[in-house]
């Protein structure tokens, strides 16, 4: 049975997959580096689901209406063999679309495996092209040399129209934001700005840090005018603009200031199995147990799951939900 909806009749359509919860960086608003030690505990490896296990929950999702999946992890690319995963996926009958999020550090090693095994696109997270400041957002694990060298070996491989994630905050890396822009004008390659938000309960979320959309927005218009895009496909997270003067495409992912909750189409799987029906969840479904089931009852337990979805965090966001004590990002994915 395709086509579940949930409460406010919103579609089950994409799915996110995070295969791993560990990542070479350690980003503050992620993953803060005097939090996440050598010696953090992260899912025991025997606990990951393996690719077989994926597979099957992937196929069970297609009947319920998913045509897209996202890799992401923790950084993906840690995963062993990640392009088996991909290759497997891109079988899977009914699925339009497979993307990866990476960091681009591992890329050169991997990004003609990861085409030739059928994956469709990439989104790179590249919160500045500043060294100094890159190297602070990293939490002093990466340098940006080694992320232009991910995104030459990814063009090179054939991937057109990346996507640059980037997260801004206030006196972080919003001077920065005209240099990024600059770069990938004209490139075919498509810069999105983040507002900073308040996942998970580690990264010191105050609404001061966030620079908006309309405020960044701004800010690059009167370099570069911009026009307005109309969203490709429902439920699409970032509103899109184009240069006026032909140099490509923008986009602004807004979950602070312009909530997108009414058209949210997107569930997340852990690298253990747990299931969330938002960035923002408090908890999961754990999906190990029904893997002793038939196709045919995990796909009952997730028909019950989505129908009685309710999530609207980003639209009822308020100063005592922020204290909410929120999954990390790492577990769930971006």
């Amino acid at each position: 049975m395709a086509g579940v909806t949930d409460f406010y009749t919103r579609p089950l359509h994409d799915l996110r997959i995070s295969v791993i919860d560990r990542c070479n960086f350690r980003c503050p608003y992620c993953m803060p580096a005097e939090l996440f030690t050598e010696d953090y505990q992260f899912v025991r490896r025997d606990r990951w689901l393996d690719f077989a296990e994926i597979e099957r929950l992937a196929r069970v999702f297609v009947r319920l209406g998913v045509r897209k999946l996202r890799l992401t992890g923790g950084e993906p690319l840690l995963r062993t063999a990640i392009d088996d995963l991909v290759r497997s996926l891109a079988g899977i009958e009914g699925i339009e679309d497979i993307a990866l999020t990476t960091n681009a550090v591992l890329l050169p090693r991997n990004a003609n495996a990861l085409r030739d095994a059928g994956l469709n696109r990439l989104t790179v997270s590249l919160d500045t092209l500043d060294p100094e400041v890159f190297r602070r957002m990293s939490g002093g694990r990466g340098e940006i040399d080694d992320v232009m060298k991910g995104l030459d070996a990814a063009t090179a491989a054939g991937f057109t129209g990346i996507k640059i994630n980037a997260v801004v905050q206030r006196g972080v890396n919003d001077h920065t934001i005209t240099e990024l822009v600059d770069h990938f004008r004209g490139t075919g390659h498509i810069v999105r700005f983040i507002e900073f938000m308040d996942v998970g309960t580690r990264n010191d979320w105050n609404l001061e840090s966030v620079v908006t959309s309309k405020e960044l927005r701004n800010r690059i218009a009167d370099r570069w005018p911009l026009e307005p895009l109309p969203p490709r496909t429902a439920g699409e997270t970032s509103s899109r603009y184009r240069f006026s003067d032909g140099g490509g495409e923008i986009g602004f992912i807004s979950s602070v200031s312009e909530p997108f909750c009414g058209g949210c189409s997107r569930a997340r799987l852990s690298c253990d199995g747990e299931l969330f029906s938002c960035l923002f969840a408090t908890d999961g479904l754990d999906l190990r147990p029904l893997l002793t089931q038939s196709d045919a009852g995990i796909q009952q337990a997730l028909e019950r799951w989505w129908h009685n979805r309710r999530d609207r965090y980003s639209a009822e966001r308020s100063s005592i939900t922020v204290k909410t004590e929120k999954i990390e990002m790492y577990r769930m994915g971006g």
